[in-house]
């Protein structure tokens, strides 16, 4: 009987210690990551909306386009023969080729000129417009155009303001 009593115990030892050895189980991942190319964006061209002329009574806008292209709204605003240097500001974005961003663009801007004259620049517009692509060589050119508001009999004289047009983009 005691040689059953130690078989017996043996079994169950062994029986024991075959179930803690299937009630816990490993298993692994692997680790990835892919690091990417910094976004970034460096401006190329300056906005400038060029020679403007206003009536001492009536005002106007005078929109320019990402293409570069401008025309005059509300009657009170031409533009003269002499255009001046006209040009829709120019950036470029550089990253990671096929990766899309978001283009952030301000809701509006103060130029300031002679005195205590300044001009309001709003309803900023960009080609592309919310969202672009990067190329296969890693870039992609934004244009953007605006509209400049002038009040009738505005003072004469160049308006400017070197930080009115913060540009923002992001990975989307």
């Amino acid at each position: 009987m005691k040689n059953k009593n130690v078989l017996l115990t043996m079994v169950i030892a062994i029986f024991a210690i075959n179930l803690q050895v299937f009630a816990q189980q490993t298993a692994t991942a692997s680790l990835t990551t892919t690091v990417i190319t910094p976004i970034s964006l460096s401006k190329n061209v300056d906005m400038n909306f060029g020679n403007a002329a206003v009536s001492a009574t009536v005002g106007g806008t005078l929109v320019l386009e990402p293409t570069g292209t401008r025309f005059a709204v509300g009657g009170g605003v031409t533009l003269p023969a002499t255009s001046g240097a006209v040009s829709a500001a120019g950036f470029t974005v550089t990253g990671m080729p096929g990766y899309t961003f978001s283009i952030s663009l301000p809701g509006s801007s103060v130029i300031y000129g002679p005195g205590a004259a300044n001009l309001v620049i709003s309803a900023f517009t960009s080609t592309p417009a919310a969202t672009g692509t990067l190329g296969a060589g890693g870039s992609q050119i934004i244009n953007v155009g605006a509209t400049l508001s002038i009040p009738a009999a505005q003072t004469a004289g160049v308006y400017n303001n070197a930080d009115a047009l913060p540009v923002t983009v992001n990975y989307d």
